[in-house]
């Protein structure tokens, strides 16, 4: 049986953090996992800077509740769910995923918690797992799922390499530049198209 895993901000919804810097003036909250590889050492910056600037969880989930999906996410994810089983596996957080999974339609999701303190600053954050996108895509193989993946950052690419077909979806030049040989695409409709000539291989 196939199943689909696919990452959320980028391929999905927008950066969320780069909405957040956007709203908040901190331009130093632009940083992503298209820029920077390494996530502990990504999310530890990221709670330095919220707490130089007394920013905590309620500012954030504030302006994730004006994050829209990209438009055409929500009908390419219906259709992909149509074809066979999808799994979102993303390095976000429980605390601000909820908005964005009910305007996609409940898909599943399997992400990361915050520690938030009583007054709402964010203390520490705790993954799921080690590797959580590569560590949940072996798990369903040693179900008997055959993953094909799809995402746009460096922490996608273990996932992506380790499925049986997997591609890159809106990445950036210098990521598909050091992995050529992965199929990547702009458009949902030629994401879709890639993933039902896989599932219908």
């Amino acid at each position: 049986m196939d199943i689909v895993c696919l990452d959320m901000e980028g391929v999905l919804v927008p950066e969320i953090w780069i909405a957040f810097s956007e709203q908040t003036g901190i331009s130093e909250l632009r940083r992503t996992t298209r820029d920077e590889p390494d996530y502990d050492k990504l999310m530890t910056w990221r709670l330095g800077v919220l707490r130089e600037h007394g920013l905590g969880i309620r500012e954030i989930q504030d302006v994730i509740a004006g994050i829209d999906p990209l438009p055409g996410a929500r009908d390419f994810l219906d259709a992909l769910r149509r074809e066979t089983q999808v799994i979102i596996i993303s390095d976000t957080f429980e605390q601000f995923a909820k908005p964005l999974m009910e305007k996609l339609g409940w898909p599943t999701l399997f992400c990361n918690t915050l520690e938030i303190a009583e007054d709402g600053t964010v203390e520490d954050f705790r993954m799921r797992c080690p590797e959580s996108k590569l560590t949940t895509v072996r798990a369903l193989q040693s179900m008997g799922f055959d993953t094909l993946a799809a995402g746009d950052s460096y922490n996608d690419l273990a996932m992506i390499r380790a499925s049986r077909a997997g591609f890159l979806f809106r990445s950036t030049d210098q990521i598909k530049a050091d992995n050529p040989d992965l199929a990547a695409f702009e458009e949902f409709d030629d994401l879709l198209a890639a993933f039902e000539a896989e599932l219908g291989a």
